[in-house]
């Protein structure tokens, strides 16, 4: 089923324009890129700052940022929603080094805090869906993965991008001790055509603010096609490899979590359905579930990508 392509959202049908005025220090991310490779920045003209949104944003009204901040999967935190929220605060986002590696001409490593406001560039709002068995709405501040990957030049063998957490156990409860959710540093993965996709996005923040510990700072991966633990979060290391890398999930329990994880509410995940979700904010535990949609909604803009794949073989 192909979903119609949601119409361009004005900034101020997004969030008022007062919630986001202090915003110059989102902005770092996709400055640093350019700035650090010592390549052309794709910034802006030094002028007044526009909130620019994305014409792929979602018309669904976005979830209150009170839940946003306050309902999370961060198992480096706790595996409780409520966990991420309590203890995320200590961990420290500044300095922040990336470092983009693996089969591409051009290698760097980039310092966040070195280019706050240094240069100016338009801001991008893309008002994307996430969906994990609940969902929310999200007015993300962010610049497309595309935009990092190009710059570095993949070479012609890089066929997939792997993605790295940071690893701090002394600043990550989840990190430390003998009941840990996960092994560590959390890993994810994409094929390279779903990586350079424009709705795959690398947000630094969320309804104009800086992006909280919580939700994945001071950088995150979001690709709303996919469930939720396809969107890493506060990365340190991007790289381009050949063959298909390991995932967080995937590799805790294989058959369970698929490497694609793309939304698709005719496969059931092994414990539940995923024919529904609930929305956050919108009720509570007792909210009316909604019919999940193919790719989350975006059907239209993704389904291309797989022509001719068993989407219940490569789930």
């Amino acid at each position: 089923m192909l979903i119609s392509r949601p119409p361009f959202i004005r900034p101020s049908e997004i969030t008022p324009y007062d919630c986001y005025v202090s915003r110059r220090e989102l902005l770092m991310g996709a400055a640093a890129m350019g700035l650090a490779a010592g390549l052309p920045s794709w910034s802006a003209e030094a002028a007044a700052f526009e909130a620019i949104p994305s014409p792929l944003s979602t018309a669904d009204e976005p979830t209150p940022f009170e839940d946003i901040t306050s309902y999370n999967n961060y198992y480096e935190f706790g595996v409780d929603k409520g966990d991420p929220a309590a203890n995320a605060h200590t961990l420290t986002t500044k300095p922040w080094t990336i470092s983009v590696d693996g089969l591409v001409a051009r290698p760097t490593e980039f310092h966040l805090e070195d280019v706050l406001n240094s240069v100016t560039l338009e801001e991008r709002i893309y008002r994307l869906r996430c969906v994990e068995g609940w969902s929310m709405v999200i007015p993300w501040v962010g610049f497309p993965l595309s935009a990092v990957l190009s710059r570095v030049e993949p070479l012609g063998n890089a066929k997939f991008v792997a993605f790295e957490t940071v690893l701090r156990p002394d600043e990550m409860a989840g990190q430390r001790g003998f009941l840990q959710a996960l092994q560590w540093p959390y890993v994810e993965g994409l094929r390279l055509d779903e990586a350079m996709h424009p709705l795959t996005i690398l947000a630094v923040g969320l309804y104009g603010e800086t992006l909280p510990n919580q939700n994945g700072a001071p950088i995150r991966l979001v690709v709303p096609w996919k469930y939720g633990f396809k969107s890493i979060k506060s990365i340190v290391r991007i790289s381009l490899v050949e063959k298909q890398p390991e995932t967080s999930w995937n590799r805790q329990n294989p058959d369970e979590y698929g490497f694609y994880s793309n939304v698709n509410p005719e496969v059931d995940h092994p414990r539940w359905s995923q024919a529904t979700e609930r929305p956050i904010g919108q009720g509570g535990l007792f909210a009316k579930r909604n019919p999940t949609l193919p790719f989350n909604g975006y059907a239209e803009q993704v389904a291309d990508l797989y022509a001719g794949m068993d989407l219940r073989v490569f789930y």
